[in-house]
């Protein structure tokens, strides 16, 4: 079937779904395939409970008229979110990077929801099938659209920006993290610089950049720039760390005049992101008093720079994914908050290839310098490093441990790749 058709029936639902555990009533249902699954097999059911349609790429499963076949249903996935996304035309913000990319694309939308009616990408779908969802929301509705793209291989930003046809975009940071994907840190540079590629050419386009960044600002060279960041006087808003204890708290100025912010964020690490969603809020005309409410009130979740509060002790929870990069100003922020009674459990940085080794023994290295009160370290790789703080192979083994002994009064980071399991120590402390 043609895609302009299949749009056309699209328009009749204004719904996909691809999951028949999620079939919201007149829904399209597209049929994707995985590994261990084969979404052919699910029409039929994703008819009767509430579906209109079904798309299959499988002849043998397209028995009903209200059953399309299509020659890959994960390309027209993508086909009908890029048609989708042109038709409306919605103004969008791009967004990758290799740290943080999550959290400064919800402080983006938190911002731009102050004034407009903004859809953003949810939790991480920020793939080659997250991404052509996202989009696939839209609404005549919706003024604005943040969307977060992510990456572990080369060429994959492309595809993405092919899809979502951002106005304009920002990159976090580059950093050490999917080398076995990326193969060098210069891949990484490469993949990431893939959306200033596709921004060069287009009409109009523009991007915001952490001018602090060299690495960033040779990428980004012959793109019109809005700049941010702690250093330099040509800003567009220029940012001053003032606190992290443990919050963050900073001030930032735009046209000579500044504003105070105090978050609920951990980590001196994200005041860049937070600049970056004040950068956009300015650009797109959000009140500066608006722009600070929405940071003061944005409360972190999923693991990500969140700090919780038990009856025995203060966690930081950052354990949704760790790299070299993040790891290390994680312990940095950790090493400089005025805080005591500090104790840091970190999980195996994972995807990192030939290089694990070595990074995990820089952080082993570096935690030398630190004088936390203790240190655990989980998993395999950290195993290897010859160290002298506590190992222990995985979380349960941690959790048998706080369950004889626990930490009581302390400070705890904790930080590992999302694989490790790490956050399930919260229940135990």
């Amino acid at each position: 079937m043609e895609n302009s058709i299949l749009y056309n029936y699209f328009k009749e639902c204004g719904k996909v779904t691809t999951d028949t555990r999620n079939c919201p009533e007149g829904s399209m249902f597209i049929a994707l395939k995985g590994e261990t699954f084969n979404g052919n097999a699910f029409a039929r059911q994703a008819l009767e409970k509430g579906c209109r349609y079904a798309v299959v790429d499988e002849a043998e499963y397209a028995d009903a008229p209200n059953i399309f076949l299509v020659d890959n249903c994960l390309e027209t996935l993508q086909n009908l979110a890029r048609e989708h996304r042109r038709a409306l035309g919605t103004p969008i913000v791009g967004i990758t990077g290799t740290n943080g990319k999550t959290t400064t694309k919800e402080l983006i939308a938190t911002v731009l929801q102050k004034r407009y009616n903004t859809l953003y990408t949810q939790g991480n779908l920020n793939n080659h099938i997250g991404v052509p969802l996202t989009l696939l929301n839209l609404t005549e509705e919706h003024e604005m659209a943040v969307v977060e793209m992510g990456a572990n291989h080369p060429g994959e930003i492309r595809t993405l920006v092919n899809i979502a046809d951002p106005d304009c975009g920002m990159i976090t940071n580059v950093g050490k993290a999917h080398l076995e994907g990326f193969g060098s840190f210069e891949g990484v540079v490469k993949t990431k610089s893939e959306l200033y590629d596709f921004l060069r050419s287009k009409e109009n386009a523009f991007i915001f950049l952490d001018k602090d960044n060299e690495v960033l600002c040779q990428a980004s060279a012959g793109l019109e720039s809005i700049g941010y960041g702690l250093e330099g006087e040509d800003l567009y808003v220029k940012g001053k760390l003032h606190a992290c204890a443990p919050f963050l708290a900073f001030e930032w100025e735009h046209e000579g005049v500044s504003h105070d912010v105090n978050t609920h964020l951990i980590g001196a690490y994200n005041v860049k992101n937070a600049l970056a969603a004040i950068a956009i809020g300015c650009r797109f005309g959000v009140p500066a008093e608006a722009i600070c409410e929405a940071l003061n009130g944005y409360i972190p979740s999923n693991n990500r720079s969140q700090l919780t509060e038990t009856e025995d002790n203060h966690l930081i929870v950052d354990a949704y994914n760790a790299n070299p990069t993040s790891m290390m100003a994680a312990l940095e922020n950790f090493r400089l908050m005025e805080v005591e009674h500090k104790v840091a459990v970190l999980g195996d940085m994972k995807e990192l290839g030939e290089g694990s080794l070595d990074e995990h023994r820089k952080i082993v290295a570096f935690l030398g310098e630190c004088g936390f009160e203790k240190v655990i370290l989980v998993g395999a790789e950290f195993g290897k490093a010859n160290t002298n703080f506590e190992h222990y192979p995985d979380v349960e083994a941690v959790k048998a441990l706080f369950a004889e002994n626990k930490p009581m009064g302390k400070f705890v980071l904790i930080k590992g790749s999302n694989s490790m399991k790490l956050f399930n120590l919260k229940e135990v402390l």
